[in-house]
């Protein structure tokens, strides 16, 4: 009822931001897809192959400074459009580049533009939502990353089979100019649309705190790294983004070493863990506004929530006593689902505690963090795994990550409760 009397089209915006987020994961698993493809037609070995995810993935780091700066210096609409033009032009430049350097250059410049997804999408919610919406809305659009590793999977073979790999990367890179169709017609910032009804304006900055501040500002993300507030997002990044990226990366693996899971065949097993994710974003986004709405303080519904995420993902290790493959599936199932609601509040905490101008800059620093450390931790468990395979007890190398699966969101919320116990607002005349 509430919404039909103050209007509803800050969850167009929210609309807006899910098929973009869906959009950008399906552009990135594009080449993992067609790897088999491709490696017959340029003759790759896994060490090309390697090479050329490292570009990604080290420009992906870098390109959350660059675009999280920049966003908040020429604002959402503008820098959001120019990360989804060049993502996608670079998405569409993998199908006529000729070896492994080119592909490694079109990676690297997918891996820089796709990077601002994040710290535009969470400001852009920070403009048009109150703060007992933002974890929802969040979740919302970040559950675009589960639908778009659900979609990829059978969009890319179908194309794959009826025209080839190039078309794959051509169709798939086109997603984002027909997205940015809509968004230029349907994006402005509250105060400058139109569409936007006055009781909807109010109820969006009806935050007792709200600043109203909509102007891009100068600022120097070397000083944000002064503030408690910009410590509690890299936290909260750094120690939980190396745990999904082992989700995505090394779970396939595990059930195959684990219960002989043959990967040649589409895997219900799987589609199942990543399918659960999206509940987890919806429902961690919606489970801190629900306590805000019942009158809690906006950090401790945050916190409070973010603590039930790391209570849940404690079972996971149990998994090295799964009897089968679908108890195990149940139990990771939960742990995936609550990194999501995890992401889904750590992402919103920042614009709780952060002044909207300098949102996107600290998205970029705590995303920057954390893909570095993502980068790192595939050291550690590469090293387990290959010290116990040789020893013939591989299960221990997975109960040993599984149990710092387990530690990893428990130690972030505890140092998080540390930094935000005396924690003061920013006043950017300081800085």
């Amino acid at each position: 009822m509430e919404t039909t009397k103050i209007g509803n089209y800050r969850w167009i915006v929210c609309g807006l931001l899910f098929f973009a987020t869906t959009i950008n994961y399906i552009d990135r698993q594009v080449i993992g897809l067609l790897k088999p493809t491709l490696e017959k037609e340029f003759h790759w070995t896994e060490v090309d192959y390697g090479y050329i995810v490292m570009a990604f993935a080290g420009m992906y780091a870098l390109g959350y400074v660059v675009f999280g700066s920049f966003i908040d210096k020429v604002g959402t609409k503008i820098g959001y459009s120019i990360s989804v033009i060049v993502w996608s032009i670079a998405a569409m430049l993998h199908a006529v580049v000729k070896g492994t350097v080119g592909f490694g250059m079109a990676r690297g410049l997918l891996g820089l533009s796709e990077a601002g997804n994040f710290p535009a999408g969470v400001k852009a919610v920070a403009e048009w939502f109150p703060k007992k919406e933002r974890a929802l809305a969040t979740g919302i659009f970040n559950s675009g990353t589960s639908i778009g590793a659900v979609v990829a999977p059978i969009l890319v073979p179908w194309i794959l089979g009826i025209y080839g790999w190039q078309e794959a990367f051509w169709i798939t890179g086109a997603l984002g100019f027909i997205w940015l169709i809509f968004w230029w017609i349907f994006y402005e910032i509250p105060s400058k649309q139109k569409r936007l009804k006055k009781a909807e304006y109010d109820f969006i900055h009806s935050d007792p705190d709200d600043e109203l501040q909509e102007k891009p500002v100068k600022l120097k993300w070397i000083q944000l790294l002064g503030l408690r507030q910009t410590w509690v997002f890299i936290v909260g990044k750094v120690l939980t983004d190396p745990i999904w990226w082992f989700f995505l990366f090394w779970l396939p693996a595990y059930f195959a070493d684990t219960f002989a899971l043959d990967l040649k065949k589409p895997s219900l097993h799987l589609a199942v863990v990543y399918a659960a994710t999206t509940f987890g974003s919806i429902g961690g986004g919606y489970l801190s506004s629900y306590f805000i709405k019942r009158g809690w303080p906006v950090l401790k519904a945050r916190k409070t929530t973010l603590l039930i995420v790391a209570i849940a993902v404690v079972p996971i290790f149990f998994a090295q006593f799964a009897p089968n493959i679908w108890v195990a599936v149940a139990i990771i199932s939960i742990a995936t689902a609550a990194h999501q609601a995890w992401s889904a509040n750590i992402f919103t905490i920042v614009s709780d505690i952060v002044p909207k101008q300098a949102v996107s800059s600290v998205v970029g620093i705590g995303g920057m963090s954390g893909s570095i450390a993502s980068t790192l931790f595939p050291l550690l468990v590469g090293s387990l795994l290959a010290y116990y395979k040789n020893i013939g007890n591989i299960g221990a190398a997975y109960n040993i990550l599984f149990i710092i699966c387990g530690c990893a969101y428990f130690l972030a919320w505890f140092i998080i409760q540390m930094l935000t116990k005396k924690m003061k607002p920013v006043d950017f005349s300081n800085l």
